[in-house]
């Protein structure tokens, strides 16, 4: 595919780096960003190759948000529609916005994001779609939509809640404030701090690898069933993780570990299962 202007994608062994590239605007999200993602996410889960990805960003902070500035200059025209067609647009811009994020939350491969200094808006909303997130002692989180009059409308508010329960997640969108990386880990927003980026990006990189030397047929089950049960009952949860164990717990790799236990010699994962 072609080179996106805003991100880079960086293969390591089994593991992916996907970079947020726009350093200068400290990756302040423009169009390029929402028109990418999506491509950028397809790039990674059709390479069987990588089994686990990391999201980091380039240069001093992980992201500030949506550019605004630069997207309302470009679609002034939608944001400001007289008629209910234009209102239509936005609203079809909008649920093309949400794509690359949603992306990232429904892709079968884990993701792990590591944020430095500033997460703001739809920085957050990005990071709520990963399923681990680590970050710097530098960091700051911030919900900041409604302090310029924006509803948050890419998955914060409907992520959060689930990660740091409906009251933190009510304070950070009703107040806007900035949160600290030590607050962000007590209510478990993130579940590592490190001392600076390279550690982080250490900390993130070894945890990746960790997750890709598992059987990727079991790293897609988990996922999958870990999202299918927000939502549902515990009964309706243990329901369908049994329904998926019938039906694909009896795998080369399940084979490998029960002979691997019956002669007390650690399982050699056959790669012929590790295809997405």
């Amino acid at each position: 595919m072609n080179p996106s202007p805003f991100f880079e994608i960086e293969k390591r062994k089994n593991v992916a780096i996907l970079w947020l590239n726009r350093p200068e605007k400290r990756n302040a999200m423009n169009w390029p960003f929402w028109r990418d993602l999506p491509d950028m996410v397809d790039e990674i889960n059709v390479d069987p190759q990588i089994h686990c990805f990391v999201i980091a960003a380039k240069g001093k902070s992980f992201s500030t948000g949506l550019d605004l500035e630069e997207f309302f200059l470009e679609f002034k025209s939608v944001f400001q529609g007289e008629f209910a067609d234009g209102r239509e647009k936005l609203y079809q811009l909008i649920l093309t916005m949400q794509k690359g994020i949603n992306a990232i939350y429904n892709s079968k491969k884990p993701s792990i994001a590591l944020v430095q200094k500033h997460c703001i808006g739809g920085g957050l909303d990005l990071v709520s779609a990963c399923d681990i997130r680590y970050a710097s002692k530098d960091a700051s989180f911030s919900l900041r939509e409604s302090k310029v009059a924006i509803v948050a409308d890419m998955g914060s508010l409907q992520r959060l809640p689930h990660l740091i329960g409906n009251a933190h997640t009510r304070e950070l969108a009703l107040t806007g404030k900035d949160i600290s990386a030590e607050e962000a880990l007590e209510m478990g927003l993130v579940t590592k701090v490190t001392e600076d980026f390279d550690s982080l990006l250490q900390a993130g990189l070894k945890t990746a690898e960790e997750i890709a030397e598992n059987p990727t047929i079991v790293i897609r089950g988990v996922k999958q069933v870990l999202n299918h049960g927000i939502g549902k009952t515990i009964e309706e949860g243990l329901d369908y993780v049994a329904v998926w164990n019938a039906s694909m717990l009896d795998s080369k790799d399940f084979r490998s570990a029960i002979g691997g236990f019956m002669e007390r010699k650690r399982p050699v994962f056959n790669p012929e299962t590790r295809v997405d």
